[in-house]
């Protein structure tokens, strides 16, 4: 028999592949490879860099608009001055 390494004994996949051969990459934790594991989990819980920067919330949006309506009525007035 032949020397094999560790990696080379771990389960393989084994889903069907377009050659309808079994797939012979390394098995995940649900068994399959990450080509044929299915869906992501996605981000963990918490993840700290989906956390929302705050710059188009509706508060911000509207203390904008604001601030821009107030400098229009400022220039408007400066202009009126001279």
């Amino acid at each position: 028999m032949q020397n094999r390494l560790i990696m080379h004994l771990s389960p393989r996949c084994g889903a069907k592949t377009r050659a309808k051969t079994p797939c012979l990459s390394p098995a995940m934790a649900n068994g399959r490879c990450r080509m044929h594991g299915g869906k992501s989990p996605g981000a963990p819980p918490h993840n700290s860099n989906a956390r929302k920067h705050g710059l188009y919330t509706a508060d911000a949006i509207a203390e904008r608009r604001e601030v821009a309506q107030l400098l229009r009525s400022m220039r408007g007035l400066i202009k009126e001055a001279d």
